[in-house]
């Protein structure tokens, strides 16, 4: 094996590590902390360690393509980030929303041919009907998604969403912008937003004052800076270095690391479960199959 290809593959462990184990850190975090506060701590972590770059990236983007920009924050950090952190903190358990963060690659697909008229292939339209019923088949499964927790399973499949969302609007209208420079703007933004909650939910008092609580937030600091800051910029490294299919591969290593940390820390994971997820990583490798 080459440098280059050696290079890239401790990436592609390296995100698929991090990205893996946001779950469960925000699960830790839940502990002492609110989704709100979990999740705008994060942002707010990620929002400030970019700022110094977006400062001088801001200039370098078009006028007209700022305010995309933005909405690119919102869909793909923002939202998410506090849909996934309210849904974990509530009822969900780590396991469970790596699984289900693996259906993104098919709502990407939908939403091309929803909204943006993408032709898609029969082989593409199986492989979303495959993970949809991987997705059936974990809702019927017993500790699976059950009337207890359907509701805040909406919220991550919404999540979801979003960052199919995201995908398409940056593909289709962003594609002329650096994503490193994309990636600092936007997440500058969303930081001065996540602040705002920050200040609501008294979290600087918090940090004063209930030493319980030091370890959730710095575990929630670590998910921003790492996981969101970092983690994007290796990203947006790893398609550069290895391409866009290479990158996308890193979707199916995200759920397995989520279920490892999962059964590390005692979490309720069946083998239907896991049937359910390679039910829904068939369907994600067949609809991005060339």
């Amino acid at each position: 094996m080459g440098k280059g290809k050696l290079v890239n593959w401790l990436i592609f462990i390296l995100l698929s590590v991090i990205w893996g184990s946001s779950f469960i850190l925000m699960k830790e975090c839940s502990k002492d902390l609110n989704g709100y506060q979990i999740a705008s701590i994060r942002i707010f972590s990620s929002g400030i360690l970019f700022l110094p770059f977006a400062l001088f990236h801001i200039k370098q983007i078009l006028l007209k393509k700022l305010h995309l920009v933005i909405l690119s924050g919102l869909l793909g950090n923002l939202f998410p980030a506090f849909l996934f952190a309210i849904a974990i903190e509530q009822k969900i358990n780590s396991s469970m929303a790596a699984i289900l963060n693996s259906l993104t690659p098919l709502f990407v697909i939908l939403i091309a041919f929803i909204f943006f008229k993408a032709h898609i292939h029969t082989k593409k339209i199986i492989g979303v009907l495959i993970g949809f019923a991987g997705l059936l088949f974990l809702s019927l499964s017993k500790g699976g998604i059950t009337l207890d927790n359907y509701g805040f399973t909406l919220l991550i499949l919404l999540a979801t969403v979003f960052y199919a969302i995201n995908v398409n609007v940056v593909s289709h209208y962003l594609k002329e912008v650096d994503p490193i420079k994309m990636a600092t703007v936007s997440l500058a933004f969303m930081g001065i937003l996540a602040g705002i909650v920050v200040w609501q939910q008294d979290v600087v008092s918090i940090a004063q004052y209930d030493t319980g609580a030091t370890k959730a937030i710095v575990f929630a600091v670590l998910l921003g800076v790492v996981g969101s800051a970092i983690a994007t910029a290796l990203f947006y490294m790893l398609i550069k270095r290895a391409g866009g299919l290479f990158a996308s591969l890193v979707t199916y290593a995200i759920p397995v690391v989520g279920i490892f940390w999962g059964i590390l820390f005692n979490e309720e994971i069946t083998l239907i479960q896991i049937g359910c997820l390679a039910i829904i990583l068939a369907g994600v490798f067949l609809a991005n199959k060339n």
